[in-house]
């Protein structure tokens, strides 16, 4: 197995350090990924880049966290459910709709399971979903603006899945009371 440093603000390659500067002034401390992700700085800046456009976009912050989670969870990446379901949980996302995302089941409210549900047809079509997914998002009371803000969040966490599998990120102290395995009968 190829090794991955994860990177503090002292030994980061230099175009990294003020990337991880400011996460950590605005976190108090720099979360794992971020610090892995410090090998490429460029990765990081697209990371962070995307982050941020998310958190800009059309979709409220619940729904950001159900679209970074349904995506994770297709995705099967142990990090960011463990570190989604901490920060769903401190942005007052509901407990029964983190619940729902975490075991991959139906959310309660009809308009929020329609955009997990659109999210993960979004993720295993690969982006050829059918316009009758589409059709049924926009039904449920969301814009084609969201239909493109929830393919940003899945390039988002598209590269801190991926990352994360493939240099087996270790989970941060701060998110290991969420920590998280794929349910087998998923």
């Amino acid at each position: 197995m190829t090794e991955f440093k994860v990177y503090s603000l002292e030994d980061a390659p230099e175009d990294s350090k003020p990337i991880l500067k400011g996460v950590n002034e605005k976190f108090g401390f720099v979360p794992n990924l971020v610090g892995m992700l410090a090998e490429s700085p460029a990765a990081l800046k697209g990371y962070m880049d995307l982050a941020g456009a998310v958190g800009t976009s059309s979709l409220n912050e619940t729904e950001q966290q159900i679209v970074l989670m349904t995506a994770s969870f297709e995705n099967g990446c142990t990090y960011c459910m463990a570190a989604h379901s901490t920060i769903s949980n401190m942005s007052g996302v509901p407990e029964d709709v983190v619940v729902a995302l975490r075991q991959g089941t139906q959310i309660a409210d009809a308009k929020l399971n329609a955009l997990a549900s659109f999210t993960r047809s979004v993720v295993r079509d690969r982006g050829l979903v059918v316009d009758a997914a589409v059709n049924d998002f926009i039904a449920a009371g969301y814009s084609r603006e969201a239909v493109l803000d929830v393919v940003l969040g899945i390039a988002q966490k598209t590269i801190s899945n991926y990352a994360n599998h493939i240099a087996h990120t270790p989970v941060d102290e701060a998110f290991t009371p969420q920590a998280w395995e794929k349910p087998a009968t998923v």
